[in-house]
C-alpha cells in the first residue's frame, strides 16, 4: 500500500522506521496435548484456539538486524492497542487507538506495517475498519468525526460525515451502500457508496422505545438484516435495511446470554450472532432466533483467554494461513479474529471447526 511504513512505535512519539522481511512459514503446528478448545470435553469441540498476532515477530518470525542494532534485546512493539480490524485478500488491517494508525499484516508476504497517511487522509483516533470487494479502505474515524476512504493503493479517495451531528464508531459496506453506526445521533447512517450522500438514518424513535438506539457502537450487515450493539441499552437490536425493528438479543446482566459491556459481533452464514462482551471478557455465541449456543474466551490467564476485548471479526477466505495449525481430527470451516486492548496478545485468532 501507498505510504505505508513499519514502525516501532517509542513512547516519547518517536516512530522508527524499519523494513522486515522472512520467507519462513508463520506458524508452528502444536500437540494434540497442547490445543485449546471450546467448549470443555466431553462436549463437541467447536472452536479451536490457534495463535495470537501481537507484534511483527508473530509475522515475520525475526527481528531484522537494525532493530536488534537500535533496541537491544527490547522486544519488537507492533499492536499496541487494538480495536477495529477487517481482513481481505490475505492483509490484515487493525485500527490502533494508541499510535492512531493501522497495522498492516500481509500474510503472504510476512509482512508487517503501520499505514500512516498524510494530508487529507490522516488519521487522529481509528476504531473500526472495513475493506469492500474492490479493496477500497473505509476508516470509522470518531476524533475527525468522519468515515475517511482510500483506495487500494493507501491513496486518499474521500472523507464524509454529518458536520456537528457524527460520532462514527462502526462502518460496513453491503449493497452499495455504506452503513456508520452513529454514537451522537444514536441511529445507522446509510450512504451511497457511489457519491458518498446520506440516504436515511434510522431508526426513527424516542427513548423508551425498543427500537431506540441508545449508544450505537457496532454493527454488520447480513444479506437481509442489520445488526447493531446497543452499548447503552445492553443488547444488539436487529433491524431491516429499511430500518423496520426486528427483534433484540441479550439484556443488562451477568448470567449467561446477558451483557455488560458488548461491543464487537459479527454473523456468521448460518446467521450465529458472535458478541464481545468487554466485561465478560468473552464472546458469546446466538443461533439465528437469539438462543445462547456457547461462549469462549474469559479474563485472561494464558493463550486463549481475553483481556478487555473489542472487536470480533469472522473470515472464510483465508482459511489456508491457518490450517497447519488445526489439529488433524478437526475440519477448519472459517475463521474468528478477536482484538484484545490490553494484555500480551493483542488479536487472537481461533478457527470454527467440525470433526472429519
Amino acid at each position: 500500500m501507498k505510504n505505508i511504513r513499519f514502525d516501532i512505535f517509542l513512547l516519547s512519539g518517536l516512530f522508527i522506521v524499519l523494513s522486515m522481511s522472512c520467507t519462513r512459514k508463520m506458524h508452528k503446528k502444536i500437540s494434540a496435548e497442547d490445543i485449546i478448545i471450546y467448549p470443555a470435553p466431553p462436549d463437541t469441540t467447536r472452536i479451536q484456539y490457534l495463535t495470537k498476532i501481537s507484534s511483527s515477530l508473530d509475522v515475520t518470525g525475526k527481528r531484522s538486524g537494525f532493530a536488534r542494532f537500535l533496541l537491544g534485546e527490547l522486544p519488537d512493539l507492533g499492536v499496541i492497542k487494538p480495536y477495529g480490524l477487517a481482513i481481505r485478500n490475505g492483509k490484515i488491517y487493525i485500527c490502533d487507538t494508541q499510535t492512531d494508525a493501522l497495522e498492516v499484516i500481509d500474510l503472504e508476504k510476512h509482512n508487517f506495517e503501520y499505514f500512516l497517511p498524510g494530508g487529507r487522509g490522516q488519521l487522529r483516533k481509528p476504531i473500526n475498519c472495513f475493506v469492500d470487494e474492490d479493496n477500497k479502505l473505509y476508516i470509522a474515524d470518531t476524533e475527525r468525526k468522519q468515515i475517511v476512504v482510500f483506495d487500494a493503493d493507501g491513496s486518499y479517495l474521500a472523507s464524509f460525515g454529518e458536520a456537528g451531528d457524527s460520532k462514527p464508531t462502526d462502518v460496513f459496506v453491503k449493497d452499495g451502500k455504506i452503513w456508520v453506526a452513529n454514537f451522537s445521533n444514536h441511529s445507522v447512517d446509510v450512504y451511497d457508496k457511489e457519491n458518498y450522500e446520506l440516504l436515511y438514518r434510522f431508526p426513527e424513535s424516542s427513548v423508551g422505545n425498543e427500537d431506540f438506539l441508545y449508544s450505537p457502537s457496532n454493527l454488520f450487515v447480513t444479506d437481509k438484516q442489520v445488526y447493531v450493539t446497543d452499548f447503552g441499552d445492553f443488547r444488539i437490536k436487529v433491524y431491516t435495511y429499511q430500518g423496520e425493528f426486528v427483534r433484540s438479543v441479550g439484556s443488562y446482566g451477568k448470567n449467561l446470554g446477558q451483557f455488560v459491556r458488548p461491543k464487537g459481533i459479527a454473523v456468521d452464514r448460518d446467521d450465529n450472532l458472535f458478541v464481545v462482551d468487554a466485561g465478560f471478557e468473552n464472546v458469546q455465541m446466538f443461533n439465528s432466533e437469539g438462543k445462547l449456543l456457547m461462549f469462549f474466551g474469559g479474563p485472561y490467564e494464558g493463550s486463549g483467554d481475553m483481556w478487555l476485548p473489542a472487536k470480533v471479526v469472522i473470515d472464510y477466505d483465508n482459511l489456508e494461513y491457518f490450517e497447519d495449525l488445526v489439529h488433524e481430527s478437526f475440519r477448519l470451516k472459517y475463521l474468528i479474529f478477536v482484538t484484545n486492548q490490553y494484555g500480551p496478545d493483542k488479536v487472537n485468532v481461533y478457527g470454527y471447526v467440525e470433526p472429519k
